[in-house]
């Protein structure tokens, strides 16, 4: 799926104008079957009104400290994801790095899914259906319109329907003394 992301700023007068309406390709990693990160805004530093309409300078898919993302994410279902097929690992992961930087860093490698960051996450669902797993196989299900504020908890999502699932993202770099910084 394309999205489009339109971005306000200030002209010289200090007048409200639209300076940048574009459409936002996702990274579809091959190790990821079906899903997409549709990577919307982001900066690593406090954020400043960027009235040309480019993106602030960012280097890293989760925030450093007083860094932000925008985020779109789309979950296939569980079974697909599954049913992908042969992979070929080490591309797989080469991929993820260069398309979602860093991103492997916080991912338990003898836990397939599940992360810890040191971020505070707003996601929204906007369709579908999607189980968010935490510590001790605790879960719970939100649908559309359900929200979610995630404080630096381990954890992963699973899409337990026969479509895509899609999600809002912002997410905001906190201090969290149990996650080490890759």
């Amino acid at each position: 799926m394309e999205i489009r992301r339109v971005v306000t700023g200030h002209d010289a007068a200090g007048k409200s104008v639209f300076v940048s309406d574009e459409t936002v390709r996702p990274a579809r990693p091959s190790l990821m079957p079906g899903a997409e990160f549709h990577q919307l805004w982001g900066g690593d530093t406090a954020p400043e009104f960027p009235d040309d309409g480019s993106m602030p300078q960012w280097h890293s898919y989760f925030p450093p400290i007083g860094g932000f993302r925008f985020a779109m994410l789309t979950l296939p279902p569980s079974r697909e994801a599954r049913d992908a097929g042969p992979l070929d690992l080490e591309k797989g992961m080469a991929e993820i790095e260069d398309m979602l930087p860093g991103m492997l860093g916080y991912m338990d490698p003898t836990d397939p899914g599940m992360h810890t960051t040191d971020t505070i996450d707003f996601e929204v669902v906007l369709e579908g259906t999607v189980v968010l797993e935490l510590d001790d196989d605790a879960e719970v299900t939100l649908r559309a319109g359900d929200t979610v504020v995630q404080n630096g908890t381990r954890h992963r999502w699973k899409n337990p329907g026969d479509t895509p699932a899609r999600m809002a993202v912002f997410i905001c770099g906190a201090a969290h003394a149990d996650v080490p910084r890759p």
